[in-house]
């Protein structure tokens, strides 16, 4: 039976899992990467996999994380 929920990127901003992670969101599917650099080639070929989809990219910071913001 396919789950057809559709996943929204504050439902995973809110999940700690995801915490020091850049995520990727398309097709309502969720896709993760350690750094930039990998996310730049896991966001490249789903591009080219999902040439229809908008994806959505953000980086979750680390709950320790503290953003200045001027």
């Amino acid at each position: 039976m396919k789950n057809d929920k559709k996943i929204s990127m504050i439902k995973l901003m809110s999940d700690p899992q995801y915490q020091g992670k850049h995520i990727i969101l398309i097709a309502n599917q969720v896709f993760t990467a350690k750094t930039g650099k990998t996310a730049n080639k896991i966001l490249d070929r789903l591009e080219k996999k999902y040439p229809g989809e908008i994806p959505a990219l953000t980086y979750i910071p680390k709950a320790d994380t503290l953003i200045l913001w001027f």
